[in-house]
């Protein structure tokens, strides 16, 4: 990749090709990173939730692209459907709202409604998202702004909250945080002395520290400048939120609490997952709650690049981590069905006393 404008996301860039394999970016994510840094250097990190190519791949929408539908053809259809029915007013509402994705964002919200014990930690009743990044596409619910990604997150903390009894998550470990919404959520849950750290390759690590600092405020990020030449991270010297690279998580020490992946172990190849949460059950991790295919990500046709050579199925996590129970699995109502019968599953597991 050429140099940017941005010299941080460069370090990491370069400090990414001296590392193993396991650390580099997958099959899957290779071109894909390459495409989101040139549109992150050519239109700016500022508007990072508006770029095609980050909706593409890391700012999940329930509209186009996220429904399978571009924003030509949502426009083609609404605009049959008004020209052969100019008078039928709700009809052309209930259209734009199915297309918009807001009919979908609505039904999420109200399971988290149903769902959610207001009187435990982490408190997620009050969340409202913060519009840094110039979403594309955000739907507000009772006062509060809300985007696919972050309902995807309240749902999976509902579900985990089930289990937790008065037990509180202060260190969370998350590996591909996207663009940083687990920690916003957090920073705002009111758990006491919470360190949230994000382990990400670039460009997505850069776009999440970007995140993280606007919302938080820098005060509370821990650079990557700070922890780049450490021989060990101390999870309890580090700030409230931090953003590491994938290959520092073998220099990370102490206890996690609780391991979070969305959707995304789901785009590696099944050793760097391996590997991964093998560093998981280093660090003494209570909780593991995980949510992607039960039946794996397609596999990468000859030539291509949008797939993996070999999926990750939903029993192979459970295998993956023997020192863990399985707690809860389920698909509805905290996960989600695909129209072309995919499963995109939460698992939770419990370490072994």
């Amino acid at each position: 990749m050429a140099a940017s404008t941005y010299p941080e996301l460069d370090q990491m860039l370069e400090d990414m090709h001296a590392q193993n394999e396991l650390y580099k970016t997958s099959i899957f994510w290779a071109e894909a990173a390459s495409r989101i840094k040139t549109a992150l250097c050519s239109q700016g990190v500022e508007r990072f939730r508006s770029l095609p190519d980050a909706l593409g791949f890391f700012v999940p929408t329930y509209g186009s692209p996220g429904n399978s539908l571009t924003a030509e053809q949502s426009r083609s259809i609404v605009e049959c459907l008004e020209k052969g029915w100019p008078g039928a007013k709700k009809s052309h509402l209930t259209l734009r709202q199915f297309l918009s994705g807001e009919m979908a964002a609505l039904a999420d919200y109200r399971v988290l409604l149903a769902a959610d014990a207001k009187d435990r930690t982490p408190h997620i009743h009050g969340f409202s998202e913060s519009m840094v990044g110039q979403p594309i596409e955000q739907f507000e619910f009772d006062g509060r702004r809300f985007s696919r990604s972050s309902l995807n997150y309240l749902l999976g903390l509902a579900l985990l909250k089930k289990h937790l009894d008065a037990e509180e998550p202060r260190v969370v470990l998350e590996i591909g945080g996207g663009f940083g919404t687990l920690g916003e959520i957090l920073a705002g849950a009111g758990i006491s002395n919470l360190r949230y750290i994000d382990v990400d390759i670039p460009p997505l690590s850069f776009v999440a520290h970007y995140y993280l600092s606007e919302v938080l405020g820098s005060g509370n990020m821990t650079p990557y400048s700070q922890t780049r030449a450490q021989s060990s991270i101390e999870i309890t010297a580090l700030a409230p939120a931090s953003v590491l690279c994938p290959w520092q998580i073998e220099k990370l020490q102490g206890q996690v609490d609780l391991f979070v992946n969305f959707i995304s172990f789901q785009e590696m190849e099944p050793p760097i997952v391996r590997n991964y949460l093998q560093h998981v059950s280093r660090l003494g991790t209570r909780w593991v709650l995980l949510r992607n295919l039960r039946e794996g990500k397609q596999l990468r046709q000859s030539g291509g690049w949008a797939g993996v050579d070999e999926p990750i199925f939903g029993d192979d996590y459970i295998a993956m981590l023997p020192g863990y129970e399985l707690v809860d699995r389920t698909v509805l109502p905290f996960g989600y069905r695909t129209v072309d019968h995919f499963h995109s599953e939460l698992l939770l597991l419990q370490r072994k006393s």
